[in-house]
């Protein structure tokens, strides 16, 4: 039987829901369950997973939806219960804030007359119009918010261009702002290397080298991952660029992309080749062969970091970076146990695996995405579960192990597989022990290849610093003290794991060669916004999930929290009208 509750006027953000969710689904007599607003979309996920019903019809926007699929109809009142308690909890685990919590815009920027970045996390159906909200504010956008349309997103990027203001997104996982992390992002030393990225994982892999290294982050900023296809045309990264080429402390520029529209490249490049500062830039896909002028281009995340570690000390650039042994003894494979199942909840460090696996296997280096698979080739495969296909209604595999683990036991159930491969992605949104809570899928998998006359290998790395609050060597204890073969870096990782299957990357060594001069003059005049974002620690209006205003007042950032709900209840005729009224106004 199906069984629903609608909680009229209770908004609760995505994050909560997913997370209430899990726990109503663990009860024991719960065949399934799903607690979501009552959107249009969601109803649709609601619809997909065999969960709609009559009554969620009427379900409005603002109205909280409970559906649960159970034969046993007295675990309905004990679920309310839980549900009003986790709420509860929820409510009184707020009390002790060290920040004031608003309900508009107008009393925020009240609250903080000064703030200059407005990072927002509301729903994606939303996301756009607030964004446009904190541009009209004179505020620079940290959107973290996905489901944003591109149209949407040129729009508002153009706008802040013209107004001298920085659009960091939308689906902008990761940001460190002169020292402050913003959403998912780990705890790094402050130092002189700037980041421009358009990538979450691939911002956090680069910073968390930086800061093991030794060096430190000036910023981080993120530019949401579409950021150099054509119909945006790189837009944020170049403003982010000229922003850290006058960003004093700044010495070392780091740009790190997901393929890019090829024109969009080359305009960044030139870009870069006129900035006064060493840049290393890291395209993924690309293998590069030699080095331009100021412009020192990687093949990996961790090959990244090394170059600008060298520069920031003022070491020699290497020709080639990849030069460690990954040879694994004693392996013990049946003959046709040849394949690596790459299973990420880092999108990058994911399509980082697929190009280095693609390469060893004589494919090239072109990355394709196919439901979430980045890479699926014979009994090959790496798959990005952080992927919108398996996030649709459910916590990112970052913060919930549910969906990898599934994974995990699966990919030990076929015979071809010889290596699973595995992230562990640290830092403030993380789960806070995710090797604990994937442990006994991997246990599970490796008892179930011996018990078919198996041996399978477990290759991992950790994405994080000694400072991040999980514990990194804790988290390596854990893994290693299991069998898991830690490594230092995704890229190591990679390695280990084709050295196992005997399968090598062709490396080579680079070249310098003088760069072509730009064949345009660059304006690198910002600003006084733009000045103030990089030069000042960052006073943040934190438009959605709370939880965000957890590391930036840690880090001594200052930070309002706006408890963000729909205009008009979600009714979407009555938001456009508002919203065309307040328009109007201004």
């Amino acid at each position: 039987m199906i069984y629903t509750i609608i909680k009229k006027n209770s908004y609760q953000d995505s994050i909560n829901l997913m997370l209430l969710t899990n726990a109503i689904s663990a009860t024991e007599g719960v065949n399934k369950a799903q607690i979501m607003m009552g959107t249009p979309s969601n109803k649709d996920i609601f619809r997909g997973a065999g969960l709609y019903t009559e009554e969620l019809e009427a379900a409005q926007p603002n109205d909280m939806a409970i559906v649960v699929d159970t034969e046993d109809e007295k675990l309905i009142d004990e679920i309310l219960v839980k549900v009003d308690e986790y709420l509860q909890n929820q409510a009184t685990s707020s009390t002790g804030d060290e920040y004031e919590t608003v309900r508009t815009w107008d009393k925020a920027i009240k609250a903080m007359p000064d703030a200059t970045v407005a990072l927002i996390s509301v729903p994606g159906t939303y996301a756009a119009e607030e964004a446009e909200k904190a541009l009209d504010l004179g505020l620079h956008p940290f959107i973290f918010s996905d489901n944003v349309s591109i149209e949407d997103e040129v729009r508002l990027k153009r706008k802040a261009h013209e107004k001298g203001l920085l659009v960091m997104g939308p689906d902008c996982g990761t940001g460190i702002l002169d020292g402050i992390p913003m959403a998912f992002a780990n705890v790094v030393k402050k130092g002189k290397i700037g980041i421009v990225g358009a990538s979450g994982t691939g911002i956090q892999e680069v910073s968390a080298i930086i800061d093991r290294l030794g060096e430190g982050v000036s910023h981080a900023i993120g530019t949401g991952g579409r950021d150099l296809k054509s119909s945006i045309g790189a837009i944020t990264m170049m403003d982010g660029i000229r922003a850290l080429e006058a960003h004093r402390q700044t010495e070392v520029i780091c740009i790190i992309s997901k393929p890019p529209a090829k024109e969009v490249r080359d305009e960044v490049v030139e870009l870069l080749q006129a900035v006064s500062k060493p840049v290393v830039a890291i395209f993924l896909g690309e293998k590069p062969t030699q080095y331009e002028g100021n412009v020192y281009q990687a093949y990996t995340l961790e090959e990244t970091a090394l170059i600008a570690v060298d520069l920031a000390k003022g070491n020699e650039v290497k020709r080639d970076y990849n030069t460690g042994s990954y040879e694994v003894y004693n392996v013990e494979l049946k003959p046709e146990q040849k394949a690596i199942k790459g299973l990420y909840s880092g999108g990058t460090l994911a399509s980082e695996a697929a190009v280095l696996i693609s390469d060893a296997l004589g494919l090239g280096t072109t990355i394709t995405n196919e439901d979430g698979y980045v890479l699926k080739t014979g009994h090959q495969v790496v798959v990005d579960l952080g992927d919108d296909k398996y996030t649709q209604g459910k916590p990112h595999p970052m913060i919930d192990p549910g969906t990898r683990a599934n994974f995990i036991e699966e990919a030990a159930k076929d015979e071809h597989t010889a290596v699973i491969l595995l992230d562990f992605v640290l830092g403030y949104g993380s789960h806070d022990d995710m090797a604990d809570a994937l442990l006994p899928s991997i246990k599970k998998s490796v008892s179930y290849a011996e018990e078919h006359g198996r041996k399978l290998y477990v290759v991992a790395s950790v994405c994080g610093t000694e400072n991040d609050p999980q514990d990194f060597q804790g988290q390596r204890k854990k893994l290693a003290e299991a069998g898991v073969i830690i490594k230092d870096s995704n890229n190591q990782a990679v390695r280990t794991a084709l050295a196992i299957v005997g399968l090598k990357i062709n490396d080579v060594e680079k070249v310098h060669v003088d760069a072509a001069k730009p064949e345009k003059e660059y304006n690198f005049e910002v600003s006084k916004e733009m000045e103030a974002l990089v030069n000042n620690k960052p006073s943040v209006i934190n438009v959605g999930l709370k939880s965000f205003t957890d590391s930036i007042t840690a880090f001594g950032g200052r930070a309002v929290h706006f408890d963000w709900r729909p205009i008009a209840g979600g009714n979407e005729k009555m938001r456009k009208i508002l919203n065309l009224l307040n328009n109007y106004r201004r």
